[in-house]
Formats: C-alpha cells, structure tokens, sequence
C-alpha cells in the first residue's frame, strides 16, 4: 500500500544533481465543479512521481488514473470515468517565470494541489455516463436513454401564423 501524502518533502530524498527517483504514492484531489455539479474522486489517488535533481531544482512528472464519479452532463445519471493524467513540472530557482513551478516552494512540493490541475487540464468536454447517452427531452425532460422510440411532442404551432387563427370567414 502507497502512503497517502498532500506534501511532500523533496529535501528529504537528498537527490544529488542528475539523480532520479520514482515514488508510488497516494494524494486526495479535492473536487471539481464544472457547470454547478460537483466531480471527485471516490477516494485517495494513487500517483506515480519521478522526481530528478537538476542544478539547483527539480524536475517533476506525474502520472495516475484518476477515477471520477458525477452526474452525467447529457442526462444528470450517475457517471464514472477513468480520467488519465500525466503532468511535467520544472523548478529551476533563478531561472524566470517558464522555469518556476507554482507547485514547488522551496523544496516543498504541493502533491494535492498538482494533481487536481492536472486532471483539470486532462478531463473531455463533457463527461457523460456513457458515449452514447441521448440526454434528456428538452420539452418534458424524460430521459431520453429509458424513453421508447415512440417519444415525441405535437410541434408547436408557428407563432408567425397566430394572427390567421382569430380570422373569422363568415
């Protein structure tokens, strides 16, 4: 089992210049709201960090499948999806603002934090139960997955022809 961890401490590695490590660990994301519905991880993430000593900062990747549980954005039905996400950070101290990681602050590296921007960065258009989801009606609000081919509405008359209604041919 992974340690689950939000920080971690790349001091503590004590990582010469050139020098790799790959750790296996588990972070919390916290949730997303997209469109006012909420998106989160049923539990702890686990997360795969390579971590290499530069100069004078690091270089990060990060790797995981993340398992996203929320409403369908076609029909509001429960949907998951394995979102996958790979992300790469570098910190090098000194060396302008491409090169400064907002996730690294000294040699403190905000674990949780990386991890929900990079499922952001990594999440489709839409997140549906399934791809072809047919939503719901947009007259009655049935969902159209559980609906019979028989489902429909009388069109509305064209408003454009109200006027001809009150005509009297007497």
């Amino acid at each position: 089992m992974a340690l689950e961890t939000h920080t971690l401490d790349l001091g503590q590695l004590a990582l010469t210049s050139g020098e790799g490590r790959r750790l296996d660990l588990e972070t919390r994301v916290e949730p997303l709201v997209l469109a006012g519905q909420h998106y989160a991880p049923e539990a702890a993430v686990p997360v795969r960090i390579d971590v290499s000593r530069t100069t004078n900062g690091y270089s990060l990747r990060l790797r995981a499948d993340v398992a996203l549980e929320g409403p369908c954005m076609r029909c509001l039905e429960r949907a998951g999806r394995e979102i996958p996400i790979d992300g790469r950070e570098v910190d090098q101290p000194g060396g302008g603002e491409d090169l400064t990681s907002p996730y690294v602050q000294g040699d403190e590296l905000d674990l949780g934090a990386w991890a929900r921007d990079a499922l952001a960065l990594a999440l489709p258009a839409q997140i549906v139960c399934r791809e072809e989801c047919r939503g719901l009606c947009a007259i009655c609000g049935q969902n159209l997955n559980f609906a019979g081919p028989e489902h429909g509405h009388e069109p509305e008359p064209d408003p454009r022809w109200a006027a001809l209604r009150e005509l009297r041919l007497d």
